[in-house]
């Protein structure tokens, strides 16, 4: 952390009343924290903080176009240089799930209305994780509690084949068949060892019909068939990717998800 600057924060909140109200509640609580800036969506708070680079982000779970959950998603895939990655306290009104998952999770959360005594013990072990940083596999652990506290739909039958197109063919391509799939603007292209094809299934509900023991997400555009990853390496800028079996091609893995390969 370089000590010549203030801790600065940023708030994404699309309620521009309670965002004023946050910000005024930290300055209250944590005088010699700077708001660096404030967003109205996750979108802006993810542009705004690759340009700012705070040390701590408040993101409201739900904004249109891209939640809190999404929005800490891209910026862990985008984030690079020597700072670390902030800090994430996520906004929510599910207090219901939250109370129990989150009093010892990765980073913390503040329940809507935000209540000055829970936002002091925020800032407490804000400041303590401040001065010994995580590694990227907390924020993958905090997202993964997150998305279990929100409602889930009931779970969709596990797919056993996947019917994709090569030109003018459709094959049928046995699940296990697949080394990865990988989104490609409005298609998922479905790689092979010998072969690519394309499906038009959005990456997330394709996620939610594989099997997790098999299939795990290792970005935002792209999930892997474990069982096919040969091995995993750094370059020299020390960004992850993977060989895998029958591919010339290297998959590229996302800081979020890089903890899923450390015993490679």
């Amino acid at each position: 952390m370089n000590a010549s600057r203030p801790i600065r924060a940023l708030i994404a909140e699309d309620e521009p009343i309670l965002a004023a109200i946050l910000a005024q509640s930290l300055q209250r609580l944590w005088p010699g924290l700077e708001i660096a800036a404030t967003a109205p969506n996750g979108l802006a708070a993810v542009e705004q903080a690759l340009a700012l680079r705070p040390e701590v982000l408040f993101l409201d779970i739900k904004m249109p176009g891209q939640s809190g959950l999404e929005a800490a998603e891209e910026l862990a895939e985008r984030w690079d240089g020597p700072q670390p990655f902030p800090e994430i306290v996520f906004v929510t009104a599910y207090d219901d799930y939250a109370l129990k998952a989150f009093e010892q999770a990765a980073a913390d959360y503040v329940l809507k209305p935000v209540s000055d005594e829970r936002l002091r013990r925020t800032v407490e072990r804000l400041q303590l994780r401040l001065d010994v940083r995580q590694d990227g596999g907390g924020l993958a652990r905090l997202v993964e509690q997150m998305r279990a506290l929100l409602p889930q739909a009931s779970a969709p039958e596990r797919l056993s084949t996947i019917r994709a197109a090569v030109g003018n063919v459709v094959r049928v391509i046995p699940v296990q068949d697949v080394v990865y799939f990988q989104a490609l603007d409005k298609y998922v292209n479905v790689a092979t060892a010998d072969s690519d094809a394309l499906i038009r299934l959005p990456l997330k509900e394709l996620m939610a019909q594989l099997d997790p023991l098999q299939f795990c997400q290792v970005s935002r555009s792209s999930i892997v068939n474990m069982r096919q990853v040969a091995s995993a390496s750094r370059d020299e800028t020390g960004k992850l990717s993977l060989a895998l079996r029958g591919r010339s091609d290297r998959l590229k893995v996302s800081p979020l998800f890089a903890h899923l390969f450390k015993q490679m």
